[in-house]
């Protein structure tokens, strides 16, 4: 009765300062540009809280803290990529030009961005379809790990949580834009960080300090060769064995995958067009970086260290004790170990991380439908007009999201990261396509209108491909392999030295694909014209022959 009696307590302050913020951010916005990056004023503590907070979500405590359940505190080399290239290389290398270039070309959304940078259209129009076509399986990760923590937490049906939760965020997103969304994301980042601080240390104290509790989960390793040393497992506390199939999960798909394609994420990538100087953007480092390191680095240690807790109780390892469902690694851990309060404070935490992650997608999704697809067919909105086409799009890409998160549980087996997994498959799809001539874009005039158009195409076709007949994950589930070739991967067991081919992910593919095409083709196709160039990079800057 107390638990319940707490958690309905703390659960409608959050809901109310939740609406409370949402209603400001509908307040202040009165422009196409306060819905779509904030007026371009944002204070660099919430542009920096907004970005970690958008960016951890239900994948990074749920997904890939269940998944550090399974392959142990290896995956917290994700943690250390997050914090060098998803803060300190994002902010201070992309996002300083990125804002700059931005603020000179009057972008809004990134498909505008890089249709202004490269004077192209069809590259605003093919950007924004990837993100409206692909996005949708990303929110639908984030919908399912806060709906599957809701259905344990309160047990209810999954498809009530997904409703509920889906409904509360759809409501502000679509009423107060961005400047809404910022507004919360700060609060459910200062939310997140009291829930995983709290977390961190009570998991530690419950097992009598740092170094006991690391000691007693090596001391496991035996069990863990056991049960998936054919795979590479050699213990919680060791990375899998080098060339194995679980050393090529962890680094390509759920390290690489997510550590590098972050740097171009579009819902991201928005976050730096919304401040007014690079002075905010320095500011915001020390801020994400912290939380990037509170927040991955507490889910995927705690995760790992599940398997004390459970092994203590039952004999049994967290991956059988959640009934081979990586996804309810967490919650079964803080349901069972935990104080009731410390579930409840965490409650709230895996809602505001969802959420904020959830509204920064529906945002940028709802835009690309709003503004990029009317600017590539040349219709000028008038702003009130913009604002109400930018709803209509997020109100139909929440339907697709929410579609889709009802469908894949029952459409995927369990036990396979479904989380974690559409979360690297979306991150890595955006770094192949995105990334080379996005980054390239920032820092070089000589990549040229073709060069952007066929690198991307090809990154993004080639990692399509992998992504259908060859990793196995994803190709073994979709059929489509199956149908063709007659086996769930082209390559089958092939293995060439260390690597076994059908465990690669297409970032590994795809992303060298594209940068190659890319640098090659900027250098024997025709350059921009030089004063789109001048625009685009600033009159203060002397111009080198683009020839």
């Amino acid at each position: 009765m107390h638990s319940t009696l707490f958690l309905f307590v703390i659960t409608m302050l959050y809901l109310f300062i939740t609406g409370y913020l949402g209603y400001l951010g509908y307040r202040n916005t009165r422009t196409a540009t306060d819905y779509m990056v904030a007026g371009r004023n944002a204070h660099p503590a919430i542009m920096a809280l907004s970005y970690g907070a958008t960016f951890i979500s239900t994948s990074a405590i749920v997904g890939f803290g269940g998944a550090a359940g399974m392959f142990g505190m290896s995956v917290l080399w994700l943690t250390v990529l997050n914090i060098t290239v998803g803060i300190f290389i994002a902010f201070v290398f992309i996002g300083k030009r990125t804002r700059a270039m931005g603020h000179r070309l009057n972008a809004h959304t990134f498909p505008e961005l890089v249709a202004k940078r490269f004077g192209s259209p069809f590259l605003g129009l093919f950007s924004s379809l990837v993100i409206i076509g692909f996005m949708p399986l990303y929110t639908s990760v984030v919908l399912m790990g806060a709906a599957k923590f809701i259905e344990v937490r309160l047990s209810v049906q999954y498809e009530t949580a997904l409703l509920f939760f889906s409904a509360i965020v759809a409501l502000y997103v679509i009423m107060g834009g961005l400047k809404g969304v910022m507004y919360t994301d700060a609060a459910q980042g200062g939310i997140m960080l009291l829930g995983m601080s709290s977390l961190l240390f009570l998991a530690y104290f419950k097992l009598g300090g740092i170094t006991p509790a690391h000691e007693q989960l090596t001391a496991l390793a035996p069990k863990a060769v056991e049960l998936f040393g054919a795979a590479g497992h050699r213990g919680w506390t060791s990375m899998p064995e080098f060339g194995s199939r679980f050393w090529w999960i962890v680094i390509s798909t759920l390290v690489m995958g997510v550590g590098i394609g972050v740097l171009a994420q579009p819902q991201l990538a928005v976050r730096f067009m919304t401040v007014k100087s690079d002075m905010e953007l320095n500011r915001a480092v020390l801020v994400g970086g912290v939380f990037i390191l509170l927040m991955t680095g507490t889910a995927f240690t705690v995760g790992a260290l599940a398997n004390v807790y459970f092994f203590n109780e039952s004999g049994q390892i967290a991956f059988l004790a959640a009934n081979k469902d990586i996804e309810q690694i967490i919650p079964e851990f803080l349901k069972r170990f935990m104080p009731f309060w410390i579930g409840d404070i965490f409650f709230v935490t895996l809602m505001a991380a969802a959420m904020s992650t959830a509204s920064g997608q529906f945002h940028v999704m709802g835009t690309s439908v709003g503004r990029d697809l009317f600017a590539t067919f040349g219709k000028e909105l008038s702003s009130g007009a913009s604002i109400l086409a930018n709803r209509i799009g997020i109100l139909i890409t929440l339907i697709a999201s929410v579609l889709l998160a009802y469908i894949l549980p029952v459409y995927f087996e369990s036990g396979i990261a479904i989380v974690a997994r559409g979360t690297a498959i979306f991150m890595g799809l955006c770094a192949a396509t995105f990334l080379p001539f996005f980054v390239g874009g920032l820092y070089t005039k000589r990549i040229t209108r073709t060069a952007a158009i066929v690198g991307g195409l090809a990154g993004f076709i080639v990692s399509l491909l992998w992504i259908l007949f060859v990793h196995e994950k994803e190709s073994s589930v979709l059929l489509l392999c199956n149908a063709v070739f007659g086996r769930p991967s082209f390559f089958g067991n092939a293995r060439t030295g260390f690597i076994i081919w059908s465990e690669v992910d297409a970032l590994f593919v795809g992303l060298p694909v594209s940068a190659v095409i890319t640098f090659v083709l900027s250098f024997c196709t025709k350059a921009l014209p030089v004063e789109h160039i001048r625009r685009c990079f600033g009159q203060e800057q002397k111009e080198a022959p683009l020839s």
